[in-house]
């Protein structure tokens, strides 16, 4: 489950999950980005490792090619914890677990924007 989740955060960049997860999901992301700031081999097959699946080698280049850079100064604290309210059906605790200084991207915006307009009522 936690490959599942770190797989969807690091391709886009935020996911909403509840409090629990999110928690785990943050010291098993940050030790990811820290094997990708390492730019090896070893580093990428550790990352493979712990992301498992068919798309581990694109998890893999994503997080050392444009993730990673951004964090180059960086020691530690690559995520943030943002709450949001309960969930409506079994009020479980939800969260925003983003990336921290991402902008987001070109596409990122234009989901989001098209996705505005279809909820718009007129």
């Amino acid at each position: 489950m936690m490959s599942n989740l770190a797989s969807a955060l690091i391709l886009y960049k935020r996911i909403k999950t509840t409090d629990a997860k999110g928690k785990e999901l943050r010291g098993f992301v940050e030790r990811l980005v820290t094997y990708a700031k390492q730019d090896s081999i070893h580093g990428r097959r550790l990352i493979q490792k712990k992301i498992k699946g068919t798309r581990s080698k694109e998890i893999a280049n994503i997080l050392i090619h444009e993730i990673a850079p951004s964090y180059e100064n960086r020691q530690g604290g690559y995520t943030r914890i943002i709450k949001l309210n309960n969930r409506k059906n079994d009020n479980a605790a939800v969260s925003l677990i983003e990336f921290v200084d991402m902008s987001p991207t070109v596409t990122d915006v234009e989901k989001n924007s098209e996705k505005d307009k279809g909820d718009s009522k007129e």
